[in-house]
């Protein structure tokens, strides 16, 4: 269940404790409960839970042939089971990765999470602010407030939140497009109309994010790379991101 990209490990992977109680469900069954996780980055977006072997219930991991310096397993609870969705690799010995998605839900301490775990070195910080923001596309403005909730997420270029009351709400066309993120919940998109067609998925907003991200709950931002954005008067580069 793994992609090749994901089994791309650097040398030495960098690791540090969670501190956190984690738990994982499958199969309608809790199959983790450690206080021991451990975060390990394999990549450097973000890191993956490591979970001892030992604090996994019994009969959950059925061993499959090693390949690529690591061991697979099946996972098997409650009448499921998932193929090759954890690993034990050789720089962590006695611990395993569990294939998220696969899974049915994942708990640390009694908060659900999503996606995959939380980095504790990214911080999302919410703002309210008196700028004057507008967003315009291809000429035409289509969102102007001086009540913006800004958006600051480690990694990422400033967003600006609008009220809808401040947006053209005529000109955006619901789209099928969602997206989760564990910082902020799931995100529903909007493309925009114009004469020449329409611009796909410029837009999105959180009806229900996360605790932390309560702040921008119904509000509506749109992507700086994409739309043309002044703050208080003054036009602002579109930055260069994966979203670009």
């Amino acid at each position: 269940m793994f992609t090749q990209d994901c089994d791309r490990m650097a040398t030495m992977m960098r690791t540090e404790p969670s501190h956190k109680r984690v738990r994982v469900f499958f199969g309608g069954q809790l199959i983790v409960d450690t206080d021991d996780a451990l975060y390990a980055w394999e990549w450097p977006a973000y890191p993956q839970y490591y979970l001892p072997i030992a604090d996994v219930a019994d009969g959950v991991l059925h061993r499959a042939p090693d390949k690529d310096g690591a061991t697979s397993f099946t996972v098997r609870a409650g009448g499921r089971e998932a193929i090759d969705a954890a690993r034990e690799v050789e720089e962590l010995p006695g611990r395993v990765r569990l294939d998220w998605s696969a899974m049915d839900a994942w708990f640390e301490e009694d908060e659900e999470v999503f996606v995959h775990p939380r980095d504790p070195h990214s911080r999302v910080q919410i703002l309210p602010s008196s700028r004057h923001v507008t967003v315009a596309v291809d000429g035409v403005t289509v969102a102007d407030t001086r009540r913006p909730m800004l958006l600051f997420e480690t990694g990422l270029p400033r967003r600006s939140y609008f009220p809808k009351l401040d947006v053209r709400m005529d000109l955006l066309v619901p789209s099928e497009r969602t997206t989760m993120c564990p910082y902020k919940g799931t995100a529903r998109y909007w493309s925009v109309a114009r004469s020449s067609g329409e611009r796909a998925d410029l837009a999105w907003s959180y009806a229900t994010p996360v605790r932390e991200s309560a702040p921008i709950a119904g509000l509506v931002a749109f992507f700086d790379e994409k739309v043309d954005v002044t703050v208080d008067g003054v036009a602002q580069h579109r930055p260069q991101t994966p979203f670009s």
